[in-house]
């Protein structure tokens, strides 16, 4: 605990502040994260509704993030990250406030579309992030900030199942659009603007080194993507599975589902410290390795019949999923200056929530045709193409620099 004190401090008093907020803030929006379905099959008047309502509760918002993050980005780098951040929060509140109210499922789901719309809190705050630390230790800080998102997770989601045992769903939204306002006002009250000289400040150490060609980031942005759909696929059906499959309590669900964000909080910095300074060629060589290790534990997890050793591995699997998304993002980041980080986040995140929705598709999409006993195999199998592109990248990459050599 120590030790991650004084990493978080490293970075300065108002990344302390930074940090914190995003922790209590995506907390408050992971509380209602595993319990949707069991909300939508309550409203949903059959079958083939809950069907295309529990698809559409979490790829609305993410489609309405895919639509804008990349507009909200390029209006983070001309009038402020900052204010960008308030917009977000803002969003977050009021439609969190609206959402307890809905009582049917086509209401829910277009206020979810506009939530995701409104939204896009985490793009501006890793851009707002490299212009007050001028871009240094970039992987460490992309992988502290998600920390921050998974620390807020696994409480969330453990506080979203207590408050589902004891009162209304609704409650869980109003404490949620609640957090969400007091966060905008202390956004707007206590972050400073970021000094103009670390606004265009060159990359240089940017945690891992700036790419030489373009084609470098996209190929990076195609493998987040896959890594982050083969996630996704078990976001709508993962509460279902713990409870029907184990037999499980809601708070036990909650809890299970926030391991993987503890798993990710224990490893993230480990492994950012790990490929800090890297080559992209290291970074991906890891990133094959780790692609492999998921395909072997979601496995086991399919295949498990006791919710202890499911949980086990679900944490195992968060630990290796905090060597993904932060440190390929932080090649990404590295290849253009901070005076373009919103531009640039911006799409990366636009992409990230298309790859998201992706597989949640895919997953409702296989559980409903074949039974929740299909998903892990999905998850598997979606982790395999994983390991394959990351094989493929890595040794596309490493061609070249073998070529480069010998001339």
């Amino acid at each position: 605990m120590t030790n991650a004190s004084t990493a978080v401090r490293g970075f300065g008093p108002v990344f302390v502040f930074l940090f914190g907020l995003q922790f209590i803030s995506m907390g408050a929006m992971e509380m209602s994260g595993p319990f949707w379905p069991l909300q939508i099959k309550g409203l949903s008047p059959s079958d083939s509704v809950f069907g295309l309502a529990g698809v559409g509760v979490y790829v609305g918002p993410m489609l309405g993030m895919s639509l804008t993050s990349a507009f909200w980005g390029r209006m983070g780098d001309r009038y402020g990250n900052r204010l960008m951040m308030v917009r977000a929060l803002g969003g977050l509140a009021v439609t969190q406030l609206l959402v307890a109210a809905a009582q049917d499922v086509w209401t829910i789901m277009a206020l979810r579309f506009l939530q995701g719309a409104c939204a896009g809190y985490i793009a501006p705050a890793q851009a707002y992030a490299v212009q007050i630390t001028g871009g240094k230790n970039r992987a460490s800080l992309f992988a502290w900030l998600q920390v921050a998102t998974n620390v807020g997770s696994l409480g969330g989601a453990l506080l979203g199942g207590l408050i589902l045992d004891s009162f209304a769903f609704a409650a869980i939204n109003l404490t949620a659009g609640a957090i969400c306002a007091l966060c905008a006002g202390l956004a707007w009250l206590s972050l400073p603007l970021p000094a103009p000289g670390t606004i265009a400040a060159n990359p240089g150490n940017a945690g891992t080194r700036p790419t030489a060609s373009t084609g470098v980031p996209i190929a990076v942005l195609a493998l987040m993507g896959m890594l982050l759909a083969s996630r996704m696929v078990m976001q709508v059906p993962f509460s279902m599975y713990v409870t029907q499959v184990f037999g499980a309590r809601h708070w036990v669900a909650g809890l299970t589902y926030g391991l993987l964000a503890c798993g990710f909080v224990v490893a993230a910095p480990l492994w950012a410290r790990h490929f800090e300074n890297r080559t992209p060629s290291y970074v991906l060589g890891g990133s094959v390795l780790i692609s492999a290790a998921c395909v072997l534990v979601t496995h086991l997890a399919g295949s498990s019949g006791s919710v202890a050793v499911f949980a086990f591995l679900y944490f195992i699997w968060g630990a290796l999923l905090g060597g993904t998304t932060p440190i390929l993002l932080a090649l990404i980041s590295g290849a253009v200056t901070n005076d373009r980080q919103g531009s640039v986040l911006g799409l990366a995140h636009a992409s990230q929530q298309g790859a998201s929705a992706s597989g949640i598709i895919a997953g409702v999409a296989v559980t409903q045709l074949f039974g929740l006993d299909a998903a892990f195999p999905l998850v598997a199998t979606l982790y395999a193409l994983s390991f394959l592109a990351a094989l493929g990248i890595w040794l596309k990459l490493r061609t070249p620099l073998k070529q480069g050599s010998r001339a």
